[in-house]
């Protein structure tokens, strides 16, 4: 028992003081930056990518499944900065573009809803569908709860039971298979509740995009919330999301 006690004290406190300013390591490919407007690279930068996220001077976040393809191939046009802060409340707003008027590129951002601010501003419950993942989203998402990330402290929390849930986040590109019983999930969660799509493949298929396995026609009748893009999505970037659509962040 004594030398638990000592391997705890050595531990330290784990957690990350604050989340939601955290900083990251340079190494993580967050938000991306366009250095210059130059079409040729973007041209072939396009041709490149194995999601079709580049299209004249835009990348979209909700197809882009980080592989750095662009950055390695044309690193005097494009980078990817350690910015974790790249949820939006709007699929277009996952779309980055380049501003002539800045001669930079824009970045995704959330607008706080006034629904989800009066009813849960103290706790938040989310039922996550696994639907045909490779379960690195899952993985990370559970993450989130982890010693380290801790997003219990601020009232959020994966439940078991979809009647206990404030919200639906979805991981995986929907496959089939799993399209019914997304729905059926859907339908148990109370009102008023929320759909929360998490990581590429849920946002827009991803690398699956094309795969006649997939049956996302229930996604299109409905109205996300909150996309948090990533291949997968970072704990860190799953919390700043949900707490900015709770207007929990200054």
């Amino acid at each position: 028992m004594f030398e638990l006690l000592k391997a705890r004290l050595a531990h330290g406190y784990q957690a990350i003081p604050d989340p939601l300013r955290a900083r990251i390591h340079p190494s993580f490919p967050g938000v991306p930056v366009f250095l210059r407007a130059h079409e040729a690279d973007f041209s072939a930068a396009a041709a490149l990518c194995p999601t079709q996220a580049i299209e004249g001077f835009s990348l979209d976040l909700g197809k882009c499944v980080f592989c750095g393809a662009c950055q390695r191939n044309f690193p005097e046009t494009f980078a990817f900065s350690p910015e974790f802060r790249m949820a939006s409340d709007s699929r277009n707003g996952l779309v980055v573009q380049w501003d002539p008027a800045k001669q930079a590129s824009s970045r995704p951002s959330v607008c706080p809803s006034s629904v989800l601010q009066q009813g849960f501003s103290r706790s938040f419950a989310l039922r996550n569908v696994s639907a045909a993942g490779c379960n690195a989203c899952e993985l990370e998402l559970g993450a989130a709860s982890n010693v380290n990330f801790d997003m219990g402290r601020y009232g959020l929390e994966v439940v078991a039971s979809p009647r206990h849930a404030d919200a639906l986040i979805l991981t995986g590109p929907v496959s089939a298979n799993m399209a019914f019983a997304l729905e059926e999930t859907w339908l148990a969660i109370p009102e008023p509740k929320v759909l929360i799509l998490c990581g590429a493949c849920a946002i827009s298929g991803g690398l699956f995009a094309e795969e006649g396995a997939l049956d996302r026609s229930w996604l299109t009748g409905q109205s996300a919330a909150l996309f948090i893009p990533g291949c997968p999505a970072h704990p860190l970037s799953i919390i700043h999301g949900l707490m900015s659509l709770l207007g929990r962040v200054d």
